[in-house]
């Protein structure tokens, strides 16, 4: 069993790894937004196209863009269940009503064949 334990381990920490990967790639995308977007900005004021008030604001809705959304569902907790809605049609009711009664009609003719075959032997 402790094969098992170590393997557990091992799973672990890959995963733990791996979050750790994602995190780092995501911070260096992240830095890299964060220049491409100021380098753009830097050439429209300079162009006279762009204020530099109106360039920052452009670089901070560029990085709200480039993080998630505290509603998504990536890294984040959710703050409430989850609401699931199950859509129960008249047809499919209908078809499962229709299915479920063909089964029972299966299981009595194996019942009956069952009794049969007993009889028989």
């Amino acid at each position: 069993m402790a094969g098992f334990g170590d393997m557990v381990q091992k799973a672990f920490y890959l995963g733990v790894g791996l979050a750790s990967y994602a995190g780092e790639k995501a911070g260096s995308k992240l830095t890299e937004l964060r220049a491409q977007a100021q380098k753009i900005a830097d050439e429209l004021v300079e162009r006279g196209e762009m204020s530099t008030e109106d360039a920052r604001r452009f670089i901070d809705e560029v990085m709200q863009q480039g993080q998630p959304s505290p509603g998504s569902s990536s890294g984040s907790t959710p703050t409430e269940p989850r609401r699931i809605e199950i859509l129960d049609d008249e047809e499919s009711s209908q078809e499962r009503d229709e299915d479920v009664d063909r089964l029972h009609q299966q299981v009595r003719d194996l019942q009956e064949e069952l009794r049969r075959l007993e009889r028989e032997s």
